[in-house]
C-alpha cells in the first residue's frame, strides 16, 4: 500500500512537467523560471532514486515493485527536459539582449 501512495505522490508531482516543458518551449524565455528550483527538484529525484537502490527490502522485491522506480525516473527525465529548455531559453534571452544593445 505504501508503494501505491508513493506512486500517487510521484504522479501528482510529475503530472505538470510535460505541460511545463511545452510552456518553456513555446515561451522562448527564462522569465518566470527559477534555475535553483529546477536543480533542487532534480536533486530531490536523485535522492528518491538513490533511496530505492539502498533499500534492501525494496531491492529484494524490485521485480514486483519496479513501477515505483519507473515513476521516479520518468519525473527525473521530465525535469531534465525542462532544464534543457531553461538553458536554451537563457541563450535566447542573452541573444535578444545583445541584439537590443
Amino acid at each position: 500500500m505504501s508503494e501505491i501512495l508513493e506512486i500517487i505522490m510521484i504522479v501528482s508531482f510529475g503530472a505538470s512537467w510535460p505541460l511545463n516543458v511545452m510552456k518553456s518551449y513555446k515561451a522562448r524565455t527564462t522569465k518566470g523560471k527559477s534555475l535553483p528550483f529546477l536543480l533542487l527538484i532534480l536533486f530531490g529525484y536523485i535522492a528518491g532514486i538513490a533511496s530505492k537502490f539502498v533499500n534492501e527490502a525494496y531491492m529484494a522485491n524490485i521485480g514486483q515493485k519496479w513501477y515505483v522506480l519507473f515513476f521516479y525516473f520518468l519525473n527525473f527525465i521530465m525535469v531534465s527536459a525542462d532544464l534543457v529548455m531553461y538553458i536554451r531559453n537563457y541563450r535566447l534571452d542573452k541573444a535578444a539582449e545583445a541584439k537590443q544593445a
